[in-house]
């Protein structure tokens, strides 16, 4: 059931009540500042605020700053493997570009 805030006319208090959807706003209801029962009109609310957690919503909203740092050291190091390699490569490749450029030669 949602939540609605409602004013005293009396004494001009702010609080809420839980109402159903269906429901017609009150006209009188207990005040907890006057202590008894008083005009009252509802007024419009902030409303809450809530987080969606669990299955269904994006897992990375939520992550831990370990597990994002761990995910960080990782893609580095991966990067970094990537560009060794493709030194490696390059440097095979040009050693059998000599080769076959003095086999052309011959």
């Amino acid at each position: 059931m949602p939540t609605y805030d409602y004013e005293c006319k009396k004494c001009g208090h702010t609080f809420e009540l839980f109402q159903s959807m269906t429901e017609e706003p009150l006209k009188t209801a207990y005040c907890p500042a006057c202590e008894k029962r008083c005009r009252v009109q509802r007024v419009l609310g902030a409303g809450a605020g809530f987080i969606f957690k669990g299955s269904g919503f994006y897992i990375t909203d939520y992550r831990s700053k370990e597990y994002k740092e761990k995910a960080k050291q990782e893609t580095t190091q991966v990067g970094s493997g990537a560009k060794d390699g493709a030194a490696k490569k390059g440097a095979s490749n040009s050693k059998s570009a000599g080769t076959t450029a003095t086999a052309d030669a011959s």
